[in-house]
């Protein structure tokens, strides 16, 4: 009959063995997908059409698409990781214009590598994490609202851009390969939009610099 003595120490051990399966270790791929939101926290400056100063600034809603994360672990600490979606998809608007109001749809990819550090010890299962690094966002299938069509506006095209982007976040793994994971970036993102009014030349530039928050599951192998 096995004393308590020795009943405390075999679960003590499962324990320990149990959550040194658990642990994040060099060499470790760790790949995550969920919700992605783009939050632009932007600013503008005026539209110049023909050289001329219009006083009207453009404005860049919110969007939600599948967010796809990845991690390569290179010591027990250090991680490069590796941010990928579907297309975000934007309204551009327009401001204090006679034509206040949806300008254009556009799409965008901001692919982002960074790298990270993981605090905690590699046996935790909860595992917070920073990380810095840059980011690349491509703009493509800039289209003008009807109204706008109507009215002359043609050639859209957005800039594409280079930045600096930071991030944290936290993974509490489930089981050996399962975790939840919730994180959210900073990415500086700033482009300059051309297009035309008729024939007449016309350009904003545009600073998106937003907020990017993702929550979703991951798997470690």
């Amino acid at each position: 009959m096995r004393t308590p003595i020795a009943v405390f120490a075999t679960a003590a051990l499962s324990l320990a063995l149990s959550q040194a399966a658990m642990a994040y270790q060099e060499g470790d791929f760790i790949v995550r997908a969920g919700a992605a939101t783009v939050d632009p926290n932007e600013d503008s400056s005026n539209v110049k059409a023909g050289g001329a100063d219009t006083g009207w600034t453009a404005g860049v809603d919110s969007n939600t698409q599948l967010g796809l994360t990845g991690t390569y672990m290179i010591t027990d600490h250090i991680g490069i990781g590796l941010l990928a979606a579907t297309p975000f998809e934007h309204t551009l608007d327009l401001k204090n214009s006679p034509d206040n109001g949806s300008l254009a749809d556009i799409k965008h990819l901001p692919p982002t590598l960074t790298v990270q550090y993981y605090f905690n010890d590699t046996k935790a299962n909860l595992q917070p994490y920073v990380g810095a690094g840059v980011n690349y966002t491509t703009f493509f299938d800039e289209k003008f609202t009807s109204k706008h069509k109507s009215q002359g506006y043609n050639s859209l095209e957005l800039e594409d851009s280079w930045g600096i982007a930071f991030e944290a976040g936290i993974d509490y793994q489930l089981t050996d390969n399962l975790l939840v994971n919730a994180s959210v970036w900073y990415i500086d993102i700033d482009t300059e939009a051309n297009f035309k009014v008729g024939n007449t030349k016309a350009k904003v530039d545009v600073e998106l610099d937003p907020w990017v928050y993702m929550v979703g599951l991951g798997y470690k192998f």
